[in-house]
């Protein structure tokens, strides 16, 4: 089996150990027949009948037919994985056949039990104990009645100690198959909860990818649209205007290309420290600048707090998003960015004055839910909608106890 990274023999055994359901796939490993296992058990059960046919001189010498018994017992188990149930049957039926014909005594039960616990492993429970008990029923029936009829001649009637010691073996089997089961069935859960969670990491670092690009984008490319349409306007008329129109143009996509790179970065090489470091509130004179270029005055009202990284960057983004919507869904070329912070949180709230110039009035659906998203993850509120006095206003409450972790 191959080593997981960064595991040990404690990693493997934690989830399985490395030949149980090798690499995970338990349908790949039915396929292969255990070969190994199955030359080791047929060369255990044929020397140690052998070795244990020394000492039981009243009973059938081992000779061919009895070693072939011994053979379809064991070769049996070649298909323990595919055919579970079959193979219990199968290795009862030779096991009682070789013990009703008189041969010695001997590890011939080790290959019923090794198919009894595939069988019990694999979910088959009722198989496995109907072939264990056929077993127990079998034997006691030839040992306790059928005796004088069946070789080797002269035979004796077996004890109850013998009964009894046969009856705690197949007990013995029974519950160290069910261990194994439940034990089987705790390690799929685990790994099945292993999947699950890094399904849903990979699905939220996507999530987190693309609303920071979708932030990213919609205001540069916003900035980028307006600039443009005032070149093309002025290209003729104005042309120092449309010349500065294309300088703004060049600022917006050059920034634009190094935000997208920092959120790409983390996908080419997880883990490692950005080459830049994550926008936050101190950067929104910066932010209002871009914006006056696109012609949007803002007005910033209050001070911005000392925030955990994570937090400040959903600020930023939040105002970020809010001011774009202006730009695009709204005829204001007049916004306000007001924000507080109390012991409630901190609060920012961003008016413009309309009117909305489209459908899409305060921004798409895309960007308010990036906006709820960001605020949620916090433990904050998003308020969006038309004022009373006409415009549209972003209402974000951030909690004050922001983890730095966030």
């Amino acid at each position: 089996m191959e080593e997981e990274q960064g595991g040990g023999p404690s990693h493997w055994w934690r989830y399985g150990p490395p030949w149980w359901n090798r690499h995970h796939d338990p349908e790949a490993y039915r396929s292969r027949l255990p070969w190994r296992s199955t030359a080791l058990i047929t060369a255990f059960v044929l020397i140690g009948t052998t070795f244990s046919a020394h000492g039981q001189q009243h009973r059938v010498p081992l000779d061919g037919y009895g070693r072939a018994l011994l053979v379809v017992a064991s070769l049996l188990l070649l298909w323990r994985h595919r055919h579970p149930v079959t193979v219990a049957f199968g290795t009862t039926v030779a096991a009682l056949a070789y013990l009703a014909l008189g041969y010695p005594y001997g590890p011939v039960f080790l290959a019923v039990a090794v198919a009894c616990f595939s069988a019990v492993v694999d979910g088959h429970r009722r198989a496995a104990w109907t072939a264990i008990g056929l077993l127990w029923a079998g034997h006691a029936l030839v040992a306790l009645w059928l005796y004088r009829l069946l070789p080797p001649a002269g035979d004796e009637r077996a004890g109850l100690t013998q009964e009894i010691v046969l009856a705690t073996w197949v007990l013995a089997i029974v519950a160290v198959a069910e261990l194994a089961r439940v034990r089987r069935e705790q390690w799929a859960r685990e790994r099945a909860d292993r999947a699950e969670a890094a399904r849903r990491r990979a699905d939220e670092e996507r999530l987190r990818i693309a609303r920071e690009l979708h932030d990213v984008l919609a205001h540069s490319i916003s900035v980028i649209n307006v600039q443009a349409g005032m070149g093309l306007v002025l290209l003729d008329s104005d042309p120092e205007q449309a010349r500065a129109a294309l300088t703004t143009i060049k600022a917006a996509s050059k920034e634009a290309l190094g935000e997208v790179r920092q959120v790409l970065d983390t996908l080419r090489a997880p883990g490692a420290a950005p080459r830049a470091p994550a926008p936050g509130l101190d950067r929104l004179p910066e932010f209002v600048e871009q914006a006056a270029a696109a012609g949007l005055t803002v007005e910033i009202e209050g001070r911005s707090p000392h925030l955990p990284p994570g937090a400040d960057l959903a600020a930023f983004r939040i105002v970020q998003e809010a001011l774009t919507n202006v730009v695009r869904h709204s005829g204001s070329r007049h916004a306000r960015v007001h924000l507080a912070h109390d012991a409630g949180g901190l609060r920012l709230r961003i008016d413009d004055d309309g009117p909305a110039t489209g459908a899409d009035a305060g921004g798409s659906g895309n960007g308010l839910a990036g906006m709820r998203e960001r605020a949620a993850a916090l433990g904050g509120t998003i308020e969006a909608g038309p004022r009373p006095d006409g415009g549209f206003r972003v209402l974000a409450v951030l909690p004050s106890r922001l983890r730095e972790d966030q």
